[in-house]
C-alpha cells in the first residue's frame, strides 16, 4: 500500500485538510495519507475544523504530530504546503510542493477557498497516481 505524507510547519491546517480529503477519496486498499509538521501546533485551527465540518469531515479528534523518520518510514511521497525554507524534508522521498496560503486566522470565505483548492489538488493527485505519473 502506498503511503503519502502531507506536511506543513504546524500541521494544523492545510496538511490536515489534504490528508482528510485523500483518505476520504482514495482507494483505501491502495493508498493512505498521514499529515505531520516540523513544529506541530497544539490543535487543528478552529476555522479549519469549521470549514471541513461544512463538507462532512470531522477533524475534531485530529491531533497535530511531528514529522519523524519513523512516521516517514515506508512513505512514497511527501507533499509540502508552500512553507518555503521551513518546509519539511525527508531524504530519499519523492517530494512535491503545493503553495497554498495558511488558513490560520483568515475569514471563513478564504478558508473555504483554501479548502476547495486543497480538495481539487488531492483529486488531481489521486488521478495522477492512478495513471502512474
Amino acid at each position: 500500500m502506498q503511503k503519502i505524507i502531507f506536511a506543513c510547519v504546524h500541521n494544523a491546517g492545510r496538511s490536515q485538510m489534504a490528508a482528510a480529503f485523500f483518505n476520504q477519496l482514495a482507494d483505501h486498499s491502495k493508498a493512505e495519507a498521514v499529515s505531520a509538521g516540523t513544529e506541530p501546533g497544539l490543535r487543528v485551527h478552529p476555522e479549519v475544523l469549521s470549514a471541513m465540518r461544512e463538507v462532512g469531515i470531522d477533524l475534531s479528534n485530529a491531533q497535530p504530530q511531528k514529522l519523524t523518520q519513523a512516521l516517514a518510514e515506508g512513505a512514497s511521497l511527501l507533499i509540502t504546503m508552500g512553507c518555503g525554507d521551513k518546509c519539511p524534508y525527508v531524504p530519499g522521498l519523492r517530494r512535491d510542493d503545493w503553495p497554498l496560503p495558511d488558513p490560520k486566522g483568515r475569514p471563513m470565505e478564504e478558508v473555504r477557498g483554501i479548502r476547495d483548492e486543497v480538495k481539487a489538488k488531492v483529486l488531481n493527485l489521486i488521478e495522477a497516481e492512478k495513471a502512474g505519473k
